[in-house]
């Protein structure tokens, strides 16, 4: 599946732990190679990088889209969009309150990624 997509088409949840064996245990497939992809993709930006730093440091685990915004010399579509992005590869979740929308990590999605690459000083 391809990180970019069109419009309206339909977003697969990412599942790494389930579908990826740590690094040094048994090489990935093409599957899960590009599963996790996704996720490094995302995480490849500068922009949606600072915001999860953002997300993961702020008081109480979540935060305000109205917060975020403020911290980027950016247009608040271009937040949009990555928070959308991050969204969806499973690392952050989303309420809405009113008319604000609340972001956290997805802890599960971090903690997998982490499993993945725990690789023993030993190697």
């Amino acid at each position: 599946m391809d990180f970019y997509m069109r419009r309206g088409d339909p977003v697969e949840p990412l599942e790494l732990l389930e579908c990826s064996p740590p690094l040094t245990r048994e090489p990935l497939n093409a599957e899960q190679a590009v599963a996790v992809a996704r996720v490094f993709k995302a995480l490849g930006d500068p922009v949606r990088l600072r915001i999860l730093s953002i997300v993961a440091s702020h008081a109480g685990g979540e935060v305000c889209v109205c917060d975020i915004t403020g911290a980027f010399e950016v247009s608040q579509p271009t937040i949009s969009h990555h928070l959308k992005v991050l969204k969806e590869v499973g690392l952050l979740v989303s309420e809405r309150r009113a008319s604000w929308v609340y972001y956290r990590l997805a802890p599960e999605a971090l903690s997998e990624l982490s499993a993945l690459l725990n690789i023993p000083a030993t190697v």
